[in-house]
């Protein structure tokens, strides 16, 4: 390989080492055996157990699960998609790394791909790498454990490298490249954060197709969009899979219409406009870019032994015991921003604002324009109910906005590409030949802006802020104590506006030094990476430090089953019954899921119609039994068979309540109700016998035309055999009759079989299962056999090889021409 430069080879190995090393340190305690307890990951091995379970048994998906919200497809669960042959790539760029140290050595090595591609001296592209990757929501989400959110956010970067590589006309490199980073991006399975990529790739197209108008190359401007469409078309056809069959639950759940009339001022085709717009950024909370606790940090930040609170406590008399216990947890006095609550801020970096700012000053051409646009447009929609007029807007009309929550997520792409913008400045600075003063003037300008922002806030703070929060009053705090808190909240702010002043005020003297060449350019590189590191490093371990870290036998078992658990899980009488507790966050809990097939659940896409009925009618037999301790009034409740309900005693420790009234598996209703529309059905339910009656809505009218109202006292139905995936009844009637099914209805994929014969299911009592069932005596089988799985298996896995087959074909072609190039 005559061409092959060690020395160009030189900043590339030493920008894996240190990305290797910086990771490795930060995470330290993984190299003792530790390992990071992350909520949601604890809760997704509470609703994951069923599945894991069948899984280890039988080597297969069971693509069902029923331990939570009476059951639900497992697509956005637990489930593998093995044909994917790309997913093993990951395994490449994260360098087999233990998690979530693979997450971040990916945050780095992708935003270094991409500033590579944009012509960025590597050095440069190292110190960027770092920035980006440190960013405080990366760490917050990977503390809480949102663990396919941070794998997504991680191929962001290195796919808008070959698009620009596309756009660049390096057609086969970008294309391939496109095409297996998509892949990957796709495969981490976290739609929403794809969906801000689009946006901002969207957006990117529209200003190359403005700069191909302008200088007259719409040719090859088209060009360029073919092979992209070329390359997601492979990219979505190796995840087909799973996008199949998300886009087909997706319209069954919360995230699709509802057939509801009611609430129409707050329904959308997605999420209701109030639900999705939960957690909006407080138009000020965007200071937290340059501030991090602007807005007093996290909602579990801890008080300090000498802050003003204790002091004010320990000044009226609270005793010494009740102040250390206070000092000695996280307490939800501190933030006082817009969001119910949050786990910290978005914090890009003093620095990376800084150079932000001077990057909006002195670079030039659509690549400016299109981080600008994005970084814009993504901080108004993470404003959400704050501005609601544009939120409205995409609400309303946009395609898929209305599918996800959180706006405040929408910051990921001003997180992508502030630090660009921010690292393509300095490429600007250090260009041979430029004009200096004019820089300098530049460097003025943002120094001026961002270091002046600072010292504004931490000198008159009070006069732009008065540091309440529209929290406050459920704090239960007596007044008193509020000034203790609004002077700690203040000096939280003011702290770390001198902490950005003093970062930006350093860079821009080695930036001031390296235009007028009183240091050395090699100098500058290690004083920017030094300094960055400082700052997002140090700040980050506020969020996520060593103490996040626990045994592993902790964190690999964190569920201890309550006495109540243990005697349910005795009764061997009944292989599948339902359990409600309502000594947990019933509709917020993956405990319960653990250990027994629940009523509620921890999960952001139950099914629609399964939510209605929470709102509709398990609330209120909820408020019926918690008033009577009787269950004969609970009918949603008995058809849902929910055998047992796990209650406080005295002294507040759980006990299960058995309930004798639940319907059981199956059973024959001797009649059925009529009912026009969803509003009538599920008002139906508030008053009704569900052991003799079903409510039918009138679209199934035809299922019903071969059945006489009326059965025998001797029918009989009964589970003989339970799977997930898997259910087996026998029974015996002396005419046709009604059975209705305790299983949650899903019209894809479930399919039943009377003696072998495909026989029709239906939906009745709002969520559940009904069938016609002919006369004598005879075997019901209902599996779980989606298309979707199976024939978009067989797709994903002729479209990696394909894909696979292209990369390291282009991969030898290249090397090969590098071996046979003349010197």
């Amino acid at each position: 390989m005559k061409n092959f430069s060690f020395k160009a080879a030189i900043p590339h190995v030493t920008a894996i080492f240190l990305f290797l090393v910086v990771t490795l340190v930060y995470f330290s305690p993984l190299l003792e055996g530790k390992r990071i307890l992350q909520m949601d990951i604890v809760h997704y091995q509470g609703v994951s157990k069923e599945i894991m379970d069948y899984r280890a048994k039988y080597h297969e998906e069971p693509l069902w699960t029923n331990s939570m919200f009476g059951g639900m497809p497992a697509y956005q669960v637990s489930t593998n998609y093995p044909a994917n042959l790309v997913g093993y790539f990951d395994k490449v760029f994260t360098l087999g790394l233990p998690h979530p140290a693979s997450l971040v050595f990916l945050y780095f090595i992708g935003f270094y791909i991409l500033l590579l591609v944009l012509g960025v001296n590597p050095w440069l592209s190292i110190a960027g790498a770092l920035g980006f990757g440190f960013s405080s929501y990366f760490f917050v989400i990977i503390e809480a454990g949102h663990n396919s959110k941070a794998h997504a956010i991680g191929y962001m970067a290195p796919v808008l490298a070959g698009i620009i590589l596309v756009f660049r006309k390096k057609y086969i490199l970008g294309g391939i490249l496109t095409a297996l980073f998509f892949s990957l991006e796709l495969k981490m399975n976290h739609p929403q954060i794809t969906y801000y990529l689009g946006m901002t790739a969207l957006i990117l197209g529209l200003f190359q197709l403005y700069d191909s108008i302008r200088n007259k190359s719409i040719i090859p401007y088209f060009t360029s969009v073919g092979v992209l469409v070329i390359a997601l078309t492979f990219a979505v056809l190796s995840n087909i899979t799973s996008l199949w069959a998300t886009y087909e639950y997706g319209k069954y759940t919360i995230r699709g219409k509802s057939e509801l009339s009611t609430e129409k001022e707050n329904r959308t085709s997605g999420l209701d406009k109030k639900y999705a717009t939960d957690w909006s950024y407080g138009i000020g909370e965007t200071m937290t870019f340059l501030i991090p606790n602007f807005y007093g940090g996290s909602s579990n930040e801890k008080l300090s032994e000498k802050s003003a609170t204790v002091k004010l406590l320990k000044s009226n008399n609270v005793p010494e015991e009740n102040i250390s216990q206070l000092t000695s947890q996280t307490v939800p006095f501190m933030y006082w921003g817009k969001q119910p609550f949050t786990s910290g801020p978005v914090y890009i970096g003093a620095i990376l604002f800084f150079l932000f700012i001077l990057g909006l000053i002195i670079v030039k051409g659509p690549l400016k324009w299109w981080l600008l646009a994005a970084t814009v447009l993504s901080i108004v929609l993470a404003w959400g109910r704050n501005f609601m007029p544009v939120t409205d807007f995409f609400l309303t009309y946009v395609p898929g906005y209305n599918k996800f929550r959180a706006v405040s997520m929408t910051l990921v792409i001003a997180e992508l590409t502030m630090p660009i913008l921010g690292i393509l400045a300095l490429r600007e600075l250090f260009k041979p030949d430029v004009d200096r003063k004019k820089l300098f003037r530049s460097l003025q300008i943002a120094f001026y802006i961002s270091a002046g922002l600072c010292l504004i806030f931490a000198l008159i703070p009070g006069m732009f802020l008065d540091f309440v929060g529209k929290n406050d009053a459920s704090l239960g705090l007596p007044d008193w104590v509020m000034p203790g808190i609004l002077e700690d909240r203040k000096s939280m702010l003011q702290a770390d506006t001198f902490r950005s002043f003093a970062f930006i005020t350093l860079a821009a003297l080695t930036l001031w030094a390296a235009l007028y060449s009183k240091l050395k350019i090699q100098y500058v590189y290690i004083i920017l990476i030094t300094l960055i590191l400082i700052d997002m490093f140090s700040f980050n371990k506020r969020y996520l430090g060593n103490d996040s870290f626990k045994s592993q036998t902790k964190v690999s078992n964190p569920f201890e089953p309550t006495q109540a658990d243990e005697q349910i899980m005795q009764d061997k009488t009944d292989p599948d019954f339902r359990v409600l507790n309502l000594t947990s966050n019933t509709f917020n809990d993956a405990t319960t899921s653990y250990f027994h097939k629940s009523i509620g659940g921890y999960h952001g896409a139950k099914l629609r119609r399964y939510q209605e009925l929470i709102e509709g009618g398990i609330h209120k037999d909820i408020k019926e039994f918690s008033t009577t301790m009787n269950t004969m009034n609970t009918p949603v409740l008995n058809m849902l068979n929910t055998k047992y309900i796990i209650v406080p005693d005295n002294n507040r420790n759980p006990v299960p309540f058995p309930n004798h009234y639940a319907l059981g598996n199956a059973w024959f209703v001797s009649e059925f109700k009529m009912v026009n529309n969803p509003d009538e059905e599920i008002r139906a339910l508030e008053n009704f016998d569900p052991k003799t009656v079903a409510i039918v809505d009138k679209r199934f009218s035809g299922d019903l035309k071969s059945y006489t109202p009326g059965k025998d006292s001797a029918d009989q139905i009964k589970l003989d055999e339970y799977r997930p995936n898997y259910l087996a009844y026998s029974y015996n009637t002396k005419k046709n009759g009604l059975a209705v099914f305790s299983e949650i209805y899903y019209p894809k994929g479930w399919d039943a079989y009377v003696d072998g014969k495909v026989t029709p299911v239906f939906r009745v009592n709002y969520v559940l299962r009904a069938m016609v069932l002919p006369e004598g005596s005879h075997k019901v089988i209902f599996k779980f056999e989606p298309k979707v799985y199976f024939i978009g298996e067989k797709i994903s896995l002729a479209s990696s090889i394909i894909l696979i087959v292209a990369f390291f074909l282009f991969g030898f072609m290249e090397i090969r021409k590098a071996m046979t190039a003349k010197e």
